[in-house]
């Protein structure tokens, strides 16, 4: 399977800020669903044949990289492509719901093409959620893995949010990411918390003029 280069995002931070972590964002293996283009959301999934070799060939392209923890969703489909990586490097799997794909609401386990045009639920999880379970997610990774180089297996919507985050731009700008394909990110709790801050004091600014137009 042609594999492509990793990418590399830095964020920009001081030089005087704590220590850095690089994280090896990684998307899981094809899945039965993926193959049937159901959409899963937070449903767990299964790795199909050719997920189960995309997680093997993954697992030894960064078997030749330094990597102190590998973290997942707790997912099964992830959670299943994170322990082949794991294996390699002789760690055990930490799964966090941070990870977990977008909740897709009523959404959930229908046949992809048939939601053309649909309007959508309100019970799908909103891209602004999304974004702050994101920055939620970097603050952690990089409180309990700093200077670390960790291994974070993820979905495609949820690690095209951590990418937006780290990048400081827009989803929709954040090319999607393949199954088994990995992107490198180095970033600091430092720059995670000052991003949080940032996106609530938006938030909050942002209700107070929605608030007054109300009014």
């Amino acid at each position: 399977m042609f594999m492509k280069p990793l990418l590399d995002v830095h964020t920009h931070t001081v030089a005087s800020a704590p220590m850095e972590t690089t994280i090896f964002l990684v998307r899981h293996g094809e899945t039965v669903d993926n193959a049937r283009q159901i959409m899963q959301g937070q449903m767990p999934g299964e790795l199909n044949q050719q997920g189960r070799e995309q997680a093997r060939q993954v697992a030894e392209r960064l078997a030749v990289e330094q990597v102190d923890a590998v973290v997942s969703s707790d997912l099964r489909r992830a959670v299943q492509t994170a322990e082949v990586i794991a294996g390699r490097h002789g760690l055990d799997v930490v799964t966090t719901p941070l990870l977990r794909e977008r909740d897709w609401g009523g959404f959930t386990g229908r046949y992809i093409p048939s939601l053309k045009g649909e309007v959508w639920p309100d019970d799908i999880e909103s891209e602004e959620q999304l974004l702050a379970r994101a920055r939620s997610f970097l603050l952690y990774i990089t409180t309990t893995y700093p200077g670390c180089r960790v291994v974070a297996v993820g979905h495609g919507i949820i690690n095209k949010a951590i990418l937006a985050v780290c990048a400081g731009c827009r989803m929709r700008e954040v090319m999607r990411m393949m199954n088994a394909e990995v992107r490198v990110l180095t970033t600091s709790a430092a720059h995670a918390a000052a991003t949080s801050e940032a996106s609530a004091a938006a938030s909050t600014a942002a209700e107070a003029s929605r608030t007054a137009s109300a009014e």
